[in-house]
C-alpha cells in the first residue's frame, strides 16, 4: 500500500511501512526503548558466553563469600576436579553453559614453594595456613575475580544471574504473547466477521473468561499443568488472549462492511481468504500495539508468579525468583539484592510500554 506526498510540486509514492518507520524514528522515547530492547535480546542470545559465571544456571555456589557487596574482589585457589569435566562446543556453551573446569576456594593470601602452595583461607584465622600439592592444582593455581554486583546468600554472582534472567523474561513474553495472538486473532476475527449466533456464542465464552481475575486464572492453570518452565508459558498464553480477541472483533466489525470486502466477495473469494488477506492486514497496527502491551504484562505476571513460588523453579535464574529469595534483605544492609532485579523488570516493562505508545502514534491515520 502506498500514499502520495507532495514535495516541490511533485508527488512521490511512499510506502505506508516507510512512512510509519519515519514517524516512529521521530519518537525519541520509542527509539531509546527499541535500542534497550535490542540490547537485552542480544544479551539473552549470547547468554553464558558473556556472563562472568558461565556454569549451568549461573549456579556456582561459594558460601564463604556469601552476601558480599558490589565491587567485591577475591583471590581464588583453583583445584583440579576429581572427575573429568566435559568440554562443550560454542553453541552448547551459549545455550547451556560450561561446567566449572576447576574447584575454587576463596583465599586471602598464598605462598608458593617448589612442590606446594600454602594459603590462608578467606576470613580464616590469620595464623592458620593450608597446604596443597601442586599436582592437585591447576596450571594457574591462583586467580582473581571481581563481582560487580556482589554475591547472594549462596555466594553466587548476582550479575550473572541477572543477565541469564533476561532469557526467562523475554521467553515468557514472546511465547505467551504468541499463543495469545493466535487464539485471540482466530476467535476475534471469526466472531466479528460472521456475527449472528457464532458471535453470540464466542462473546459469551469471552465474557466468561474475562470475568475471572487474570492472576487467579493463571494460578489455577499453573496448578493444573504443574510447576515448570514451559507450563508457565502455556498458562499465561491461555489467559491473555481475551484482550486480543475483543479488540480484533471490534476492528473486524468496523471493516466487514467496507467496499473492499464487498469487492472480495463479488470476486468469489472465500471468507478465510478475505479475513487473512484483507481484514487482518488492515488491523495489523492495532495488533502490534496490543502485543507490545501484553508483552510487558507477561513479564510482570511471570515475576509475580515466580515470587509466589509457582513460576519458574530453581535453579533456573529468574528476576522474580531473585526477588523472592532476597526480599527479606530489604530491611537489612543487602537491600540491593532485591532492588536490582526489580529495577530490571521496571526498565524492560517501561521499554515495551513506550514502544507501544510510539507505534500507536506512528500508525495513527489521523496524523
Amino acid at each position: 500500500m502506498s500514499i502520495f506526498k507532495k514535495k516541490d510540486k511533485n508527488y512521490k509514492a511512499v510506502s505506508l511501512s516507510e512512512l510509519t518507520w519515519k514517524r516512529f524514528r521521530k519518537e525519541g522515547q520509542g527509539m531509546i526503548s527499541l535500542g534497550f530492547i535490542i540490547f537485552v535480546i542480544l544479551l539473552a542470545i549470547a547468554g553464558y558466553l558473556v556472563t562472568p559465571d558461565s556454569t549451568p544456571y549461573c549456579n556456582h555456589q561459594q558460601l564463604e563469600i556469601a552476601l558480599q557487596p558490589p565491587g567485591f574482589r577475591v583471590k581464588l585457589l583453583q583445584l583440579k576436579q576429581e572427575q573429568e569435566v566435559p568440554q562443550f562446543n560454542l553453541l552448547q556453551k551459549m545455550l547451556y553453559g560450561q561446567p566449572a573446569q576447576y574447584q575454587t576456594i576463596p583465599i586471602d593470601e598464598f605462598r608458593q614453594t617448589r612442590d606446594s602452595v600454602y594459603v590462608k583461607l578467606f576470613e580464616d584465622d590469620p595464623n592458620t595456613t593450608v597446604g596443597y600439592a601442586k599436582s592437585e592444582l591447576a596450571d594457574e593455581p591462583v586467580t582473581s575475580k571481581k563481582f560487580l554486583l556482589g554475591t547472594d546468600r549462596y555466594g553466587r554472582d548476582v550479575l550473572s544471574q541477572l543477565m541469564i534472567g533476561t532469557r526467562i523474561s523475554l521467553a515468557v513474553g514472546g511465547i505467551s504473547v504468541f499463543i495469545a495472538l493466535v487464539i485471540g486473532i482466530l476467535i476475534g476475527s471469526i466472531a466479528g466477521y460472521y456475527r449472528g449466533k457464532i458471535d453470540d456464542i464466542l462473546m459469551w465464552f469471552i465474557n466468561v473468561v474475562w470475568s475471572i481475575p487474570t492472576l487467579l486464572l493463571v494460578i489455577a492453570i499453573s496448578f493444573a499443568l504443574g510447576k515448570g518452565f514451559w507450563q508457565i508459558f502455556i498458562a499465561m498464553g491461555l489467559t491473555m488472549w481475551v484482550d486480543v480477541a475483543r479488540v480484533v472483533r471490534g476492528q473486524v466489525i468496523s471493516l466487514r462492511e467496507k467496499e473492499f470486502v464487498e469487492a472480495g466477495k463479488a470476486l468469489g473469494y472465500n471468507s478465510f481468504h478475505i479475513i487473512l488477506k484483507h481484514l487482518l492486514p488492515n488491523i495489523s497496527g492495532t495488533i502490534i500495539v496490543i502485543a507490545a502491551s501484553n508483552f510487558s504484562s507477561a513479564i510482570l505476571m511471570e515475576a509475580g508468579l515466580s515470587f509466589l513460588g509457582i513460576g519458574v523453579q530453581p535453579p533456573t535464574p529468574s528476576w522474580g525468583m531473585m526477588m523472592k529469595e532476597n526480599y527479606a534483605y530489604i530491611v537489612l544492609d543487602n537491600a540491593y539484592l532485591a532492588i536490582i532485579p526489580g529495577i530490571a523488570i521496571m526498565l524492560l516493562v517501561l521499554a515495551f510500554m513506550l514502544i507501544g505508545n510510539a507505534l500507536r502514534n506512528a500508525m495513527d491515520v489521523r496524523n
